[in-house]
């Protein structure tokens, strides 16, 4: 089965700033795909040139088996952007109705579908009453329902949880999950590490208008993370714990290195009593997405 998206070195220039430098990446079908990195690194413009929104000004690539912008590909997107203004004076089901008539879905479909999504989103009560009543977390879910009112094949989610609370998160958890288990790619732009964490099959991180690395979320990573407090450390033993694992330092206290198996861990343990040393603490965990991104953005990640 062919790919959702697939890009070639993609680029993209506003007279003399350079908002995308080189994007090429791989998005599979039934795929759920996060897109990371700080403010400023191009993602934002990285989804327009994908949904054929802004062209690119060098590279090239497809979606859903068409070249960018293509339109009868476009009628098979969905798009929930994290900037949206919605027509505020209609209620959510009008809306949705709206919406379906501009999908250009029958009338007897167009209600059912509409019914049926107003539900998913837990809005059906609130189905009557005017999008400018609405909080901000429940037009976040009702543009939700809008982007999968055309079945679509992929939809484009960009920060999907940012103003939901976590009945609302947990809503759009499972309908990611259904989407992916249908066969329906995801391409997720968020903030909340730790829904991405959670939701995605793959995450790619972006720096500078590039992909710096992919990693597969659900391959079991060969590093392990080991933090250990002992007594009196010392410039000595930081430099022979080198033996265990690398990238040792002590940060506030804690000795931190990375291993390659928990199985040193016992063996590390008996090294350090044999020294003389007194342990407080030893522990090793697998590193969070968080501290992936830290790792990789390096000073970029910082608040700005």
């Amino acid at each position: 089965m062919s790919n959702a998206i697939e890009t070639r070195s993609l680029r993209k220039e506003f007279g003399e700033k350079v908002a995308v430098a080189n994007l090429t990446l791989t998005v599979q079908r039934g795929e759920v795909f996060g897109f990371l990195g700080p403010n400023g690194a191009g993602k934002t413009t990285s989804i327009k040139m994908l949904l054929g929104l802004v062209a690119p000004t060098n590279g090239d690539g497809t979606v859903l088996d068409a070249p960018l912008g293509n339109v009868a590909a476009r009628a098979k997107i969905g798009f929930l952007p994290e900037h949206f203004r919605f027509q505020d004076w209609l209620s959510g089901r009008e809306f949705l109705d709206l919406h379906g008539r501009l999908y250009g879905i029958a009338s007897s479909k167009r209600k059912t579908s509409v019914e049926k999504l107003l539900a998913r989103v837990d809005l059906y009560d609130a189905a009557n009453r005017k999008l400018k009543d609405y909080s901000k977390g429940m037009l976040q879910r009702i543009g939700l329902a809008a982007a999968l009112l055309n079945e679509p094949q992929l939809v484009f989610l960009d920060e999907p949880t940012s103003g939901l609370d976590p009945l609302g998160r947990l809503i759009v958890r499972d309908v990611i999950n259904e989407l992916r288990a249908q066969g329906t790619a995801v391409f997720l732009n968020s903030h909340l590490l730790s829904e991405v964490e959670i939701t995605c099959d793959r995450v790619a991180f972006v720096k500078d208008g590039r992909v710096v690395r992919e990693t597969s979320l659900h391959e079991t990573s060969n590093v392990i993370d080991v933090e250990l407090i002992v007594r009196n450390a010392s410039p000595e033993l930081l430099r022979d714990l080198s033996q265990f694992g690398k990238h040792v330092k002590q940060l506030n206290g804690t000795i931190h290195l990375e291993t390659e198996t928990d199985a040193r861990i016992p063996e590390l343990n008996r090294w350090l009593v044999a020294r003389g040393m007194d342990v407080y603490k030893i522990g090793a965990a697998k590193p969070s997405l968080e501290k992936m991104f830290l790792d990789v953005m390096g000073e970029d990640a910082r608040a700005g």
